[in-house]
């Protein structure tokens, strides 16, 4: 993206897009250049005033009553963000779910300004109406959208800077927009950041009665974390997820499309009954989640039945070929045991682990077992993804705040990520994509062990055991000024490096090891098994389990799986597998990754999320390696 100034910026993009006709690609959002394509198809003129008129009063409280349950829901958070953001001439709107404005508030001199534009309550924001803008952009993308000044494809709108995020019922139907919007002359650095915030409570208050015959499952990482917006929550209804949030999409790397088709044994090894036995449910990536299971009779009484404590982690791991009884740790051959031992002493020694391997490879699997078998298994393990968290928000979602430290800051403060792991183990995946102006002071809390929240505020002592993690080369890093040497070499005390799926040489064993998991009693032809085993497998351990997933889906049970059943990319692909294992150029093997990626697309039909899926990957990196 262009370093010019934003204004600057979107006026070439302009320039060049409305009146020479050419798309300016990389000056403004991909996002953006493709609503306006969408607009200009629709035959909006951009020279045009959008002829809008609100709704009549009468009209405009008869849409509002129909939409009762979304306002009342939203309410909390419409009062909270508007007395949060009224100070820095900002307002919050929500709207249903075909963009009609219900309700608009906060800054009175910025309502007034937002009102000359018609962005009020009874006045209708789809794209088709009022041309590129949050709300009706966040719609047609189904995600959250930002719109900057003269990104808005009418000229009028462009004193508005909006960021709006989708809300979507238990069931995955869309039922409103939730928008910030301000002056586009101002930086509004974390207001997407609180619209999606505000929609995650909202979306977890459409479950607090419960939903008819259908089974809840609470789940997360953290069980301190349980009951709060950020927990998952997934609903069954004949072994079939008909309902979930957000945050239990997240967990499978589902979306909104995958509720009424996913199948419960997809998703976990156990039955729900494990929840009300041991607090924990193992999933099919071999991950222990806390939980809690709300009951399915009346929805009076639909509450969350509350979990016992987890019984004690087991010393010794199962073997490569555990039966299914093991599940409570991932497969590790002898190699990977003896490294986790080794690593163990080192963090219980106070010395920071630092984990590497290619993507999928199994490297926070191996640092929550590494946490289960410290001396602080009891404690929490808080996982951090570097390169997930918001750019505009990373320092205060790290170190947390103190009130009023910064522009719709939370009226009772953050504690931050790093205090929540107080007396376990902190866990910094893809440390690697640290932004270089943050890690001057997450080294300085290293080394001191003390934090002060952003804005003041007491300094705080912490006690944490670290383990990193990356798939960069943090040494070509280095020399490239990327990361820093000083907080590599506080970070990698003890570096332990997990390999690729394909530098193992007889994957046979861990085939039938992983398929004793996940098969539910379905056999493999050994001509199935060794073509699994012969296959390169790309996105390494998650990709192999998600393929296994996948067959134990679309077979019956009791049936033996032929290797006809397989992908395609893995049935033409055994060539390329045993050339992957024998030649260690670097160029050789991204061939052979980019021959299997298109392979997968093109088994898929050229359905990017199927293929990903079967992959084991996600969209964004099937998309950055096929670029």
């Amino acid at each position: 993206m262009s370093q010019l100034p934003l204004q600057h910026r979107v006026g070439n993009a302009r320039r060049s897009f409305f009146e020479r006709g050419a798309a300016p690609v990389g000056i403004v959002p991909d996002t953006i250049l493709q609503s306006w394509q969408r607009c200009l198809r629709g035959g909006l003129l951009v020279d045009a005033q959008p002829e809008v008129e609100p709704l009549p009063d009468a009209r405009l409280r008869e849409l509002r009553e129909r939409q009762q349950r979304l306002w009342r829901l939203a309410r909390p958070e419409l009062d909270g963000l508007a007395g949060d953001i009224a100070a820095t001439g900002s307002i919050v709107l929500l709207t249903d779910e075909d963009g009609w404005i219900l309700d608009a508030e906060g800054s009175p001199a910025f309502l007034d300004k937002a009102g000359r534009v018609a962005l009020m309550p009874g006045v209708r924001w789809d794209e088709t109406t009022v041309g590129t803008n949050a709300i009706g952009t966040a719609i047609v993308e189904g995600r959250s959208v930002e719109v900057r000044g003269g990104e808005h494809y009418f000229a009028p709108h462009g004193i508005l800077t909006c960021s709006a995020t989708p809300i979507f019922d238990p069931y995955g139907q869309r039922v409103g927009v939730l928008d910030i919007s301000g002056d586009a002359r101002q930086q509004h650095l974390h207001a997407r950041v609180l619209a999606r915030q505000a929609v995650a409570h909202i979306e977890h208050r459409y479950f607090d009665q419960g939903l008819a015959d259908c089974e809840l499952v609470r789940l997360h990482h953290d069980r301190t974390l349980l009951g709060t917006a950020r927990e998952g929550i997934l609903g069954f209804r004949n072994g079939r997820l008909v309902a979930a949030n957000r945050a239990g999409l997240a967990l499978f790397g589902l979306d909104h499309r995958d509720i009424g088709h996913a199948p419960y044994a997809a998703l976990f090894d156990a039955p729900l009954s494990r929840l009300h036995d041991d607090g924990a449910l193992i999933d099919r990536q071999g991950r222990a989640l806390h939980g809690a299971l709300t009951a399915t009779s009346a929805p009076a009484a639909r509450r969350p039945v509350p979990s016992p404590a987890p019984r004690p982690a087991t010393a010794s791991p199962p073997a490569l070929r555990a039966p299914l009884q093991a599940d409570a740790s991932p497969l590790f051959d002898s190699a990977q045991l003896e490294s986790l031992e080794r690593a163990r002493r080192v963090l219980d020694a106070q010395l920071p682990v630092l984990v590497l391997g290619e993507t999928g490879s199994g490297k926070e699997v191996f640092a929550r077992e590494l946490h289960r078998r410290s001396a602080r298994a009891d404690r929490p393990f808080v996982a951090v993804n570097c390169a997930a968290l918001p750019e505009g928000l990373i320092e205060a979602e790290l170190f947390g705040y103190e009130e009023g430290a910064f522009t719709g800051a939370r009226r009772s403060g953050s504690t931050g990520l790093l205090r929540q792991a107080q007396g376990g183990v902190l866990f910094l995946d893809e440390i690697g994509d640290m932004p270089l102006a943050l890690q001057p002071r997450l080294l300085r809390v290293l080394q001191e062990r003390t934090l002060s929240p952003l804005g003041g505020g007491k300094t705080v002592q912490l006690d944490f055991a670290l383990i990193c993690a990356t798939h960069r080369d943090l040494e070509q890093a280095m020399a490239e000024g990327a990361f820093r040497s000083d907080l590599y070499y506080r970070i990698a005390d003890h570096a332990v490096r997990l390999p690729a799926l394909r530098a193992q040489g007889d994957r046979v064993p861990l085939v039938r090891g992983l398929w004793e998991r996940l098969g539910q009693g379905r056999q493999l032809q050994q001509a199935t098994v060794d073509a699994l085993a012969a296959y390169a497998w790309p996105g390494n351990l998650r990709q192999l389990a998600s393929c296994l997933r996948t067959l134990v889906a679309l077979s019956d049970p009791g049936s033996m799986i032929a290797p006809d059943a397989l992908p395609a990319y893995v049935r033409v692909a055994p060539v390329a597998a045993q050339v992957a294992t024998s030649t260690p150029a670097t160029g050789a093997l991204d061939a052979i990754t980019q021959a299997a990626m298109r392979d997968a697309l093109a088994a898929a039909d050229g359905n990017v999320t199927r293929a990903a899926r079967a992959l084991g990957i996600s969209r964004s990196t099937l998309y950055r390696r096929l670029g």
